[in-house]
Parts: structure tokens; C-alpha cells; sequence
């Protein structure tokens, strides 16, 4: 599930972030609400954490908009203004919820799973399996054919990532901003690396190979199709 942040506190938005990726999410972050209002308006998301406050348009405004352009996506006011009216004004202008920082970030996670929960989207599983590859979210460990298998934090996150999106070819970009948070430099090898010792710890000991290279696109998570 893909969630956008729009807040422009960088702290704030670095924890929240950090945070939400842990739990298993896709995170965007626009830290203005200039880009805030432009990725919520045409991007596809599951949910918006909106700041209220915000440099050039604030989150009132973005909130109209999406509201006024039909879009149904929650979203979760994140804000100091925590006064009966600023929290009427929110709603009535078509936030879904409101929370007033600080706030404890297993009581933000508690509302974004209800948010989530009251639009029907799946919650997210504990578990992930491909083949005998098994990913526990919760406890950060994989195995397969039963074996536990030692991945860094940043190893299981790449495995993570490409088991979420199994089949799909993600290209060394998205794989170094979701995972690196970092813009990808042609230059450097460091997905590539990063690739290969991930499948000499989940895949080079077991059959089917899982990990597969797309030439000049990137890579994929998937069983073979002959087995």
C-alpha cells in the first residue's frame, strides 16, 4: 500500500517515513505543500498524512481540492493545531481523521491501519511467501525450505520490496529511493552489489532461483515459468 506524507518539518518527516517503511508501506514524501497538493492530486495513494501548516498551500487547501476533484483517498490531518475548530475545520472540509503532535508513532500506525481498515483495503499480512520463501514481517526474518536465512536490515528490505511487487521490474531508481533513499547515480554500483549478495544468501543455495535480471531495466522477484 502507498502512502503520501506531505509534511514539511524534514525531522518529522524522516521519522514518519523511516516508520511507515518498517511496517511493511510505500512512503512518498513532498515536504511543501506545493508538491504535496500536486502528487495528491494525480498520483494514486491508499492514504495522505497532511500537515496543516504548510510552506506556499496549506493543507486545508489540499484537502479541498481533492475533495472537490472527487477523490475519495483518506486522509489523515498531522498537526499542532489542535483547537475544537481547527479540528471541525479539518473534517468538515473532508479530512477522515486528525492528530495532534506529538503523537506516539504506534498511535499513528494505529490510525492508518483503521483508516485503511474502514476503506477496505487489505490489511497488511504478517507474512510473505513466493515459492518455500518466507518473509515474517513482524520478526524481520527470512527462510526458505524452512531454513532461516540472515539478511542485514537493508537486505531484508530489498527482499521485501521485490517480494511485495513480485513480478514487476523495478527499475535501480525506484529500487535506490525506496531503500537507500537516494537519488540513483549511474556511476555507482551499489544496487547491483547489494543484489548479489542478497542472492548468495536466498537463492543461489535453493531451487527455483527467484531473483531474476532484466537487461537495461532492472530486477524482478518471481518463480520461473517453467516451474
Amino acid at each position: 500500500m502507498k502512502i503520501l506524507v506531505v509534511e514539511d518539518e524534514n525531522k518529522t518527516a524522516d521519522y514518519i517515513r523511516q516508520g511507515l517503511r518498517e511496517a511493511g508501506f510505500v512512503v512518498d514524501v513532498a515536504r511543501n505543500g506545493l508538491d504535496g497538493h500536486h502528487m495528491a492530486m494525480n498520483e494514486a495513494y491508499d492514504l495522505v498524512l497532511l500537515d496543516v501548516m504548510l510552506p506556499d498551500v496549506d493543507g486545508w487547501h489540499i484537502v479541498k481540492s481533492l475533495r472537490d476533484a472527487g477523490h475519495q483517498v483518506p486522509v489523515l490531518f498531522l498537526t499542532a493545531r489542535g483547537s475544537v475548530d481547527d479540528r471541525v475545520k479539518g473534517l468538515e472540509l473532508g479530512a477522515d481523521s486528525y492528530l495532534i503532535k506529538p503523537f506516539a508513532f504506534s498511535e499513528l500506525l494505529a490510525h492508518v491501519r483503521t483508516l485503511l481498515r474502514r476503506r477496505n483495503v487489505p490489511a497488511q499480512s504478517d507474512q510473505l511467501q513466493i515459492a518455500d520463501l518466507v518473509l515474517d514481517l513482524t520478526r524481520r526474518k527470512a527462510t526458505r525450505m524452512g531454513q532461516r536465512i540472515v539478511l542485514t536490515n537493508k537486505e531484508f528490505a530489498l527482499l521485501e520490496l521485490l517480494a511485495r511487487r513480485r513480478g514487476e521490474v523495478l527499475p535501480r531508481s525506484l529500487i535506490a529511493s525506496q531503500i537507500w533513499d537516494m537519488n540513483f547515480d549511474s556511476n555507482t554500483n551499489v544496487i547491483d552489489v547489494a543484489i548479489r549478495r542478497l542472492r548468495a544468501k536466498m537463492d543461489e543455495p535453493y531451487e527455483p532461483k527467484l531473483i531474476h535480471t532484466v537487461r537495461g531495466m532492472g530486477y524482478t522477484l518471481d518463480i520461473p515459468d517453467d516451474n
